[in-house]
């Protein structure tokens, strides 16, 4: 169903992929919206990796939950900052694409929990992390992605 990686020597190991998908705050978002046109969208994630799954949060209204109640297929890239070797204008950066079925979480209190998560990718302060989530919290919903197939590869841009 999946196809292979056509680079497979450039291939990352799934350790690899759960260290992006952990550290880097976050990704794009691609779902099939309107009249069937693609729609790819940048968000900040949370990934659990005991239970491997992705979580980002969005409005309860939107062309984002729109897509994703008329089809639960996704796909989701995170890439880092990429480094150049000594002595090349090159830049290496190391992404992970992953496809899945996105589920609108149904609890509201682990929608909060998971966004308190998500917050902690930018900050530690629980003082603001509280008033964010007293403020913003019954307007979110948080949507969790299934991974079904992941790859991920280090790109050299040259």
């Amino acid at each position: 169903m999946f196809r292979p990686m056509r680079r497979a020597n450039q291939a990352l190991s799934r350790e690899e992929c759960i260290h992006i998908l952990k550290n880097e705050p976050r990704g794009v978002l691609s779902m099939i919206g309107d009249d069937g046109y693609p729609y790819g969208i940048p968000v900040s994630h949370w990934y659990d990796e005991e239970h491997d799954r992705l979580y980002f949060h969005c409005g309860k209204k939107g062309h984002k939950i729109d897509a994703i109640r008329a089809c639960d297929k996704v796909s989701f890239c995170v890439y880092d900052q990429g480094y150049r070797r000594e002595g090349e204008w090159a830049l290496n950066i190391r992404c992970v694409v992953l496809f899945g079925r996105a589920t609108i979480l149904e609890d509201h209190q682990e929608a909060l929990e998971i966004c308190r998560h998500i917050s902690h990718k930018f900050t530690s302060d629980e003082e603001y992390i509280d008033h964010e989530i007293r403020h913003s919290g019954p307007a979110v919903e948080v949507v969790s992605i299934v991974p079904e197939h992941m790859t991920g590869k280090l790109v050299n841009e040259s």
